[in-house]
């Protein structure tokens, strides 16, 4: 019996976000399989659950694919702020980086 190290997740898209942490440097931060969706990593970033993300992936085993969505998550989080979203620090830098925008803040 073969035994894989990649969790069985369906045929889900799982999404990794490489993060800056200040003492430990860049890491790939630990999320419950429950969590490792689009709709939540964007949810925690725009609310600062992130230190300072540096990258998100995403990848299917079952699809055999994954891809650097990083410019993706950055364009849902400006067009979130332009709908009146509130995003954090980290959230805020890292569309700026990504996009070359500013997103719209709400105080």
């Amino acid at each position: 019996m073969i035994v894989s190290l990649v969790p069985y997740t369906g045929n889900a898209d799982v999404y990794l976000v490489l993060d800056e942490l200040q003492a430990q440097g860049r890491v790939w931060r630990e999320i419950d399989e429950e969590f490792a969706n689009e709709a939540t990593i964007v949810d925690w970033i725009a609310d600062g659950q992130f230190n300072n993300p540096a990258k998100i992936v995403a990848f299917n085993t079952t699809k055999h694919w994954s891809e650097d969505v990083t410019e993706h998550i950055a364009s849902r989080l400006l067009n979130m702020s332009n709908e009146g979203r509130f995003l954090s620090v980290a959230a805020r830098e890292l569309v700026e980086r990504i996009t070359g925008h500013a997103p719209t803040l709400i105080a």
